[in-house]
């Protein structure tokens, strides 16, 4: 590997993420198997798993997002936000893999495709926290909107809900799918262009 790539990676504490993002998705798997081998199982039950694993990762990923040197990089020849944005899309390409796999069928309803919904909108929000309120706080925001959304969402899905509750909302949904691409977009690109913000105190 490239020694400046090796650096970066080192620098930004991304292998411990990227293992973070595997053990993530391990135990995703493990407790959407667990909920499977219940006799009372339905679908909907895995409503938890698509939900908070996808939050895990993106916590994951947010902390790895902080510049330990923005002067550096401010100063630089090269622009930063090619690497800014590979930083943030390669890790989410790898978890949304990963979460898609610990929860395989049943599209329709809490399977993979609402897990990588709701990875790919996670992580956009907790891009977007870090370049506000600082990468280790970023898992604040989406936190936080996760935790009121699964009380306040009601039990059918659709509607406006799928607009403002696009995590509770089963895989096809087309309004929750809009967000949270939106999300991810915006989220990204003003990482990528400002960088996390850095807060007094940081080394």
């Amino acid at each position: 590997m490239n020694p400046s790539a090796l650096l970066y990676l080192r620098s930004r504490a991304l292998p411990g993420a990227l293992a973070a993002l595997v053990g993530t998705a391990a135990a995703a798997a493990w407790a959407a198997w667990w909920l499977e081998s219940l006799p009372d199982f339905d679908h909907a039950a895995r409503l938890p798993v698509v939900v908070l694993g996808p939050l895990l990762a993106a916590a994951a990923i947010g902390t790895s997002l902080h510049t330990p040197s923005d002067e550096l990089d401010r100063t630089a020849v090269r622009a930063w936000w090619p690497r800014r944005l590979a930083h943030v899309l390669a890790p989410a390409v790898l978890a949304v893999v990963l979460l898609a796999l610990a929860v395989p069928g049943h599209a329709e309803e809490f399977g993979a495709l609402a897990a990588v919904r709701n990875t790919l909108g996670l992580v956009g929000v907790t891009a977007a926290a870090s370049a506000v309120v600082g990468a280790r706080l970023s898992w604040l925001p989406s936190a936080f909107f996760v935790g009121t959304v699964y009380l306040a969402a009601p039990p059918a899905p659709g509607g406006g809900a799928q607009w403002w509750a696009w995590v509770m909302q089963p895989g096809p949904q087309a309004g929750a799918w809009t967000v949270a691409v939106g999300a991810l977009v915006a989220g990204t690109g003003l990482y990528a262009w400002r960088g996390a913000r850095r807060l007094t105190g940081e080394s």
